[in-house]
């Protein structure tokens, strides 16, 4: 066995674990780590393809910026677990389909590369050679209808979560500036002339 195919194969088994874990564990902070930790082994197997620049962006990305703020989001909020879990039953039929969906798809990817194409059948790139530059060409041309729609997907994914965290009108106690502006001062004090009374 080559070197590469058992870093190839320890990464995987690492992500598998990994993706196993996310969805099995109770403590959602627990899950976001495990969540984590497959997204770097995603990288290596990123960086085993030639795709450095998909690597470097998902560790910048993802496990930067979204997966910080998520396990972030998750430690300060005060998530009701229980309430989470009552409906759980309720969308097991669609989720179902989905896991069928998925396990299609990876049947059929497998098939396809154990069905007789050979990796050397993949011409190697080239000395000058960018695949930065050749995602963003393939991106902005051949692509730009679905990467277009794939913005718009993320854009109502944020108007949803943002629709789920809100829990009703809060009780404070704070004015609208737009009512302090226009208020005049005879509204605020109000002189009331009183007859004056002797005492005993």
């Amino acid at each position: 066995m080559e070197f590469r195919t058992f870093v190839f194969y320890f990464l995987a088994v690492i992500l598998v674990y990994a993706g196993l874990r996310v969805v099995t564990l109770k403590n959602p902070v627990h899950a976001a780590l495990h969540l984590i930790l497959a997204f770097f082994s995603a990288c290596g197997v990123w960086i085993l393809l030639g795709a450095e620049f998909l690597a470097i962006a998902l560790i910048l990305v993802y496990v930067g910026a979204v997966m910080v703020l998520f396990l972030f989001v998750v430690m300060l909020l005060n998530v009701d677990l229980d309430r989470l879990r009552e409906g759980f039953w309720s969308y097991l039929p669609l989720g179902s389909i989905v896991a069928l969906l998925v396990v299609a798809e990876m049947g059929l990817v497998l098939f396809y590369v154990y069905s007789g194409v050979p990796e050397s059948a993949v011409p190697p790139a080239g000395a000058g050679y960018s695949n930065v530059r050749e995602l963003g060409r393939l991106l902005f041309t051949e692509y730009v209808y679905p990467f277009e729609l794939v913005s718009a997907v993320l854009l109502v994914g944020i108007v949803a979560a943002v629709a789920l965290t809100l829990r009703g009108k809060r009780k404070t106690k704070s004015v609208s500036p737009s009512q302090q502006v226009f208020v005049k001062a005879r509204d605020r004090v109000r002189l009331v002339r009183m007859p004056a009374e002797k005492g005993d």
